[in-house]
């Protein structure tokens, strides 16, 4: 290679622009493919993949065998092809969510860079990525990752459209947006068309644009979802119990999610995740997080702002569009979880990407106090993990393989983090640009470092394919059957030990415990596989040897002896879940 050549790859290599994607994909590397599957919800939609990987029909997803019907099926057909290439392991089940999180940053940041410039556009894709809950979105295995993929590009295509200057743009961009929209309807139903629809509509609102929702450019990408969406509907339809599935899908839990419908107990989704007044203003600092203060800045700037020219303040408008409206929408639905606020999270990373744009020109005090007060944030971080590391060394010292690596990755990140939060305080008054970029960089040096050490402790806390192998053993030849379980049980039992068991769904009472006698009786060689509740404290050993716990699990199953069953064995996770296997007494 010639010095020239070298010479410019080097400046290629210490660009902002390969820096940042380089530590996004470190820390997303890390949060994906460097643990198992942890509960809540991870291990059910494991098993929905796994199935869908070898199963005949696949218009309706599979757990444990049973139609499940919550969400459409294009994250579990994504999902299936490394798992049918490479096994059910953990990290080929979150393959494709790199993909998303890649998507993602760059559908922000190129909808940054087109509204407010090329340091938006970095300073976008750098947050967006980092954001708590867009992180939390991204490294778990759920149908959220690729919806919030769909919504970014979506926002992307409507940004393009409305703000177009001739026909063939405007095309393009509402083309861009719908293809989108039908991808993302086909991860998690309607709830897709959230976000850039109340966007869109607004923005016509704010700037009195009233000849945008007229124009034939809007509506012909509704061919585009109309010829996905109805497609998987139609083999839904044909399929067995398809018009029963259907409604399912778009009553029960479309419907159902934000208000009460008349629907069996199982099927009442809005009893579950119930909202109060004021959760996701309460929670949104931690959605946010650890940008949180640069948030309420960038806020307040936009405020003084507010009479600044048209093009000036668009990317403001589009933001503020974006985000606010979903945000008073969640708030007054039935149910309630961050990850329902993840869609809007684009929106604020735009906000902050003009903010700084425009702290680049002229800083104020409040923006150094923002960097500032957020780099003692990244240190209380930096304690808060080695308090917690300390902790997790100090519980399992004995039993943790690998000593040198733990200490020294932990180590190369609490020290690489605090100098960068060092550096973004003295930089803040005057190089914000500078503050900001080491800002970002220590905060991937947590995730990159202590955190991924943390994840290999909480790994054994959450190893649940251990617990299913180590029953299958124990059951043997035998009948096993689920007495009510969970979801996590049903699907952990269904991947790892067996795919055809007995189930007595719960929840535990007089009429389902008669049940579970019934069964037995027709079976008497049965065992029975429960849930104990509460968790295991953290020393405890994994798959505690048969009746070592027996007093224990009498005392937490009370109807045990009037069921006419006794412990068999029980199993537990440091830490963690707890079971017990029961069978008939002679």
């Amino acid at each position: 290679m010639s010095s020239d050549k070298y010479t410019a790859l080097l400046k290629q290599l210490r660009s902002p622009v390969t820096l940042v994607a380089a530590a996004l994909l470190l820390i997303w590397c890390v949060g994906m493919l460097g643990r198992g599957y942890w509960t809540p919800d991870e291990p059910r939609e494991a098993d929905l993949a796994w199935r869908m990987s070898w199963q005949a029909q696949k218009s309706v997803p599979l757990l444990a065998g049973e139609a499940f019907c919550e969400k459409p099926p294009l994250t579990y057909w994504v999902a299936a092809v490394p798992i049918r290439l490479f096994g059910a392991q953990a990290w080929a089940a979150r393959l494709p969510n790199l993909l998303y999180a890649i998507i993602s940053a760059l559908a922000v940041g190129l909808l940054a860079q087109r509204s407010a410039g090329r340091v938006a556009g970095l300073v976008g894709a750098a947050v967006f990525g980092t954001f708590l809950l867009s992180y939390q979105v991204a490294i778990w295995l759920a149908t959220d990752a690729p919806l919030l993929a769909a919504v970014s590009v979506a926002l992307l295509g409507a940004y393009r459209g409305f703000y177009a200057t001739g026909t063939r743009e405007r095309l393009r961009g509402y083309l861009l947006m719908h293809a989108a929209l039908g991808v993302g309807f086909l991860c998690k139903s309607a709830v897709a068309w959230m976000v850039p629809c109340m966007a869109l509509v607004t923005l016509v609102i704010w700037e009195k644009r009233w000849r945008e929702l007229w124009r034939w450019e809007l509506y012909l990408g509704l061919l585009v979802q109309a010829a996905m969406i109805f497609t998987w509907i139609w083999f839904v339809y044909v399929g067995e119990d398809g018009p029963a599935h259907l409604k399912v899908f778009f009553w029960n839990n479309l419907v159902g999610r934000f208000t009460r419908v008349d629907a069996p107990s199982e099927l009442q989704y809005a009893a579950a995740h119930r909202n109060s007044p004021g959760k996701y203003l309460i929670e949104l600092p931690l959605y946010l997080a650890p940008w949180t203060l640069l948030v309420i800045a960038a806020a307040r700037r936009a405020w003084r702002q507010r009479r600044s020219p048209l093009d000036d303040y668009r990317p403001v408008r589009f933001a503020l569009a974006a985000s606010l409206p979903p945000l008073l929408f969640l708030s007054v639905a039935a149910t309630a979880r961050n990850v329902y606020f993840a869609p809007a999270l684009p929106g604020v990373a735009l906000l902050l990407a003009w903010w700084a744009r425009e702290s680049l020109q002229q800083a104020d005090r409040w923006d150094v106090r923002a960097l500032r007060a957020t780099s003692i944030l990244l240190m209380m971080g930096v304690v808060m993990f080695i308090a917690a590391l300390a902790v997790i060394a100090l519980d399992g010292w004995n039993t943790m393989s690998g000593h040198a690596g733990f200490i020294m990755i932990s180590a190369v990140g609490l020290i690489a983090a605090a100098m960068f939060a060092v550096c973004a305080w003295t930089a803040a008054a005057h190089r914000p640009l500078l503050a900001q970029c080491s800002l970002f960089l220590a905060y991937c040096a947590l995730l990159a470092g202590p955190a991924s050490q943390v994840y290999t402790r909480v790994d054994a806390w959450q190893d649940l394919g251990s617990i299913a192998r180590a029953i299958e053993r124990s059951a043997g030849d035998k009948p096993l059957i689920l007495f009510a379980p969970d979801e996590t049980t049903r699907a952990t039992i269904d991947m790892f030990a067996r795919t055809h068991v007995g189930l007595i769904p719960g929840p535990i009472d007089v009429a389902a415990i008669a049940r579970l006698q019934a069964a037995v009786a027709a079976a008497p060689q049965s065992l029975i596989l429960v849930q104990l509740p509460g968790r295991a404290p953290w020393r405890a050993a994994a798959n505690v040897a048969a009746n070592a716990n027996a007093p224990d699990v009498a005392t937490a199953l009370s109807w045990l002896s009037a069921a006419g069953l006794r412990p068999a064995r029980s199993f537990v996770l440091p830490h963690g879940r707890r079971y017990a296997l029961l069978e008939s007494m002679p």
